[in-house]
C-alpha cells in the first residue's frame, strides 16, 4: 500500500487538481492557514506532498522553507517538473518516509493531506505521528487533512471524485478500496481509521492539543452549484485535525 502512488504517477496528480473532494481539501486548508495568520517567515513541512500543490502553497505565502517530502520517488519527480522554480531555493523535496522528518527540521508548521490512513497497523500509526512531532518546534502545529470514518456503504462520493469500492475489516483498521473516478478510474487503497485513533496517537506522540474542524467548500459556482456542496457538507471525505507540539 505504501508504495501504491508510484504507480498512479499522473493520473493522481490529475484526481487532485480535478476532484471537487481535493477542492474543498484546498479550500479548507487555506482557511486554516488564514486563522493562523499566514506562513511569512515561518519553515514549513508538507508531509506526503505529491506533486507538490500544498508545497508551493506555503512557498508562495512566504514561508522561509517550504519542504515537500513523499515516500513515493514518482509524485517527488511529478513534483519537481510541476515545480520547476530554480529562483526559488526556498523549495526543497525530499523522497523519505517518517523516519527521516527530525533530520529536516526543525518546523513551524506541518501541513499532511491523507498520509495517516496510508499506515499498516497502529504501531505505524503511532510511529509517525511522533516522527511528525520531532520535527516540530515547541508551539509548532500540525494541520492534517485526514478521511473521516463511517461512511461506507451509506454514502456514496462518487460525484466528488472517489468511489468506495469495499471495506475489508482486517488488523487495528478497516482496509477501504476504492477508485480515485479519473478517465479511466485509477484504483487505490487506504486504512479507515477513527479520529479517535488519530487523536490517541497524536496525544501519545507528545503534541498538546489536538482538535478537529470541519471540512470547508468553496463558493458555488456554475458547475458546482449551491446544492452540490450541501449535500457534501452533509458527509464531506474528509476533516482538518490540528495539533499543536
Amino acid at each position: 500500500m505504501r508504495f501504491q502512488y508510484d504507480t498512479l504517477g499522473e493520473r493522481y496528480a490529475e484526481s487532485k487538481t480535478t476532484a471537487a473532494f481535493s477542492a474543498a481539501d484546498t479550500y479548507t486548508l487555506h482557511g486554516a492557514l488564514d486563522a493562523l495568520g499566514g506562513v511569512r517567515g515561518l519553515d514549513t513541512l508538507d508531509l506526503a506532498c505529491g506533486y507538490g500543490y500544498n508545497t508551493r502553497l506555503l512557498a508562495r505565502g512566504g514561508a522561509r522553507r517550504a519542504v515537500g517530502v513523499d515516500i513515493s520517488e514518482e509524485v517527488i519527480r511529478l513534483a519537481r517538473a510541476h515545480g520547476a522554480e530554480p529562483d526559488r531555493p526556498d523549495i526543497e523535496y525530499h523522497v523519505t518516509d517518517h523516519d527521516g522528518l527530525p533530520g529536516l527540521g526543525p518546523f513551524d508548521l506541518a501541513t499532511a493531506a491523507y498520509p495517516f490512513n496510508h499506515t499498516s497497523d497502529r504501531g505505524a500509526l503511532h510511529a509517525m505521528l511522533r516522527s511528525v512531532r520531532a520535527s516540530l518546534r515547541p508551539g509548532g502545529r500540525l494541520l492534517a487533512i485526514v478521511p473521516n470514518a463511517g461512511a461506507f456503504p451509506r454514502v456514496d462520493w462518487s460525484p466528488y471524485g472517489v468511489r468506495i469500492l469495499d471495506r475489508v475489516p482486517e488488523g487495528d483498521a478497516p482496509l477501504l478500496k476504492a477508485h480515485f473516478l479519473t478517465d479511466p478510474p485509477v484504483p487505490f487503497e487506504f486504512r479507515e481509521w477513527a479520529h479517535a485513533d488519530l487523536a490517541e496517537a497524536a496525544v501519545e506522540a507528545g503534541f498538546t492539543t489536538v482538535g478537529w474542524q470541519p471540512n470547508r467548500t468553496p463558493p458555488a459556482d456554475p458547475v458546482r452549484d449551491e446544492a452540490y456542496w450541501t449535500a457534501y457538507r452533509a458527509w464531506p471525505i474528509s476533516s482538518l485535525m490540528t495539533c499543536v507540539a
